[in-house]
């Protein structure tokens, strides 16, 4: 399988040594589980993308410090581009920034929440368990980065997944597109950083309640396998 990741940050350049760029980030976590995963990386903030929605067999969206709801050219190309592969029902998995997106594009609604910065380790829990789901706890713990939130959710969607902060965490629209709030691919020492350079701008109470969750660890590869799980069941082109 072939999976175009849709990149839409840069990394810190500080920090790209330690942690490398989103795109690298993703690489890392499914490409451990699926050592015959390809990858191809369009730069879509520098107005990079496919020549054909067929390049690839699936797309995936990162994270990024911008707003789905900024007014910005290349933002206003992907959501066109994600309508494109809704048409198409290519598979697409939208990650935090990606997750907004996709619920923006597709008649839904992203704004700034007035339960300000969600950020450190949060558990999010199954109301009921998908079939790409291990069927194990319903309950699983991921890192999380955000102060905007899905409050309308795209046409279509099912809603799997909530939190009492986040209502929306993880959604699905048909056999084609899974979304999530959190950040699969963070490890603690980066979610640390993120929350080290905003400490004034997420106030203190949340900065240290995010910081004293980086004690326990993200269920990062249970979450992998469930893109995987997705992105290989009947529909994926692959």
């Amino acid at each position: 399988m072939k999976l175009g990741i849709l990149k839409t940050d840069a990394v810190r350049p500080e920090w790209v040594p330690e942690f490398g760029e989103y795109p690298d980030m993703f690489v890392a976590l499914l490409g451990q589980l699926d050592p015959a995963l390809e990858f191809i990386v369009y730069d879509v903030e520098q107005g990079e993308f496919p020549d054909d929605v067929d390049e690839v067999d699936a797309y995936l969206i990162t994270g990024s410090k911008s707003s789905v709801y900024d007014d910005k050219p290349w933002i206003t190309t992907l959501m066109e581009f994600v309508r494109e592969l809704d048409r198409r029902q290519k598979k697409i998995v939208g990650i935090c920034f990606g997750h907004q997106l996709v619920a923006q594009a597709l008649g839904g609604k992203t704004e700034k929440s007035p339960k300000g910065w969600g950020v450190g380790l949060h558990t999010h829990s199954f109301s009921s368990a998908p079939d790409w789901h291990d069927q194990g706890e319903m309950d699983f713990d991921i890192l999380v980065s955000h102060q905007d939130q899905v409050v309308e959710n795209a046409i279509g969607a099912t809603v799997l997944a909530s939190s009492e902060f986040c209502e929306n965490a993880v959604c699905q629209v048909g056999d084609h597109i899974l979304t999530f709030q959190g950040h699969p691919e963070f490890i603690n020492a980066y979610s640390r950083e993120i929350m080290e350079l905003r400490r004034e701008m997420i106030g203190e109470d949340v900065y240290r309640n995010g910081i004293a969750s980086l004690a326990e660890q993200p269920q990062a590869t249970r979450v992998a396998r469930w893109i995987l799980n997705f992105l290989k069941a009947p529909g994926a082109a692959n």
